[in-house]
């Protein structure tokens, strides 16, 4: 059998962190405010903060396992985004809103419109791993 017709496998399944069953969906609305935490590594051209430029995949890895740790057992989203994210504009507490039309990376697209309203999951992009919650 020949693997290269079905070409490379998706970036997002290329780590356990990401949330392939919520991915495997169909979108459950067109329009939803989501808010995330962005967590990158050294080896992302896209990577622009100081903190992933220190840090290996692995590392970034561990870092999302343990928010998600921290934010099943109740943790406050905004708290962990304010103090861990890499994305300036998700430091505020604002929520981004997605559309299939949003200028936002398809990843998170993908995900914010698959996501329950309060439900958590991950998505890789070239900026590195989206820990995203929608709110609305």
């Amino acid at each position: 059998m020949n693997n290269h017709v079905m070409g490379p496998a998706p970036v997002a399944q290329s780590s356990d962190v990401v949330s392939g069953d919520i991915l495997a969906r169909e979108p459950v609305a067109n329009h939803a405010e989501v808010k995330h935490i962005l967590i990158g590594w050294k080896d992302l051209e896209a990577a622009h903060d100081d903190r992933a430029a220190k840090r290996t995949k692995q590392e970034a890895e561990a870092l999302v396992k343990s928010l998600l740790t921290q934010l099943k057992a109740g943790a406050d989203f905004d708290m962990l985004a304010k103090q861990h994210s890499e994305d300036p504009g998700s430091t505020s507490g604002h929520a981004y809103p997605v559309s299939p039309d949003a200028q936002l990376v398809i990843e998170f697209k993908q995900l914010g419109l698959r996501l329950n309203v309060g439900e958590i999951g991950v998505v890789q992009s070239d900026y590195g791993f989206h820990i995203m919650k929608r709110v609305e």
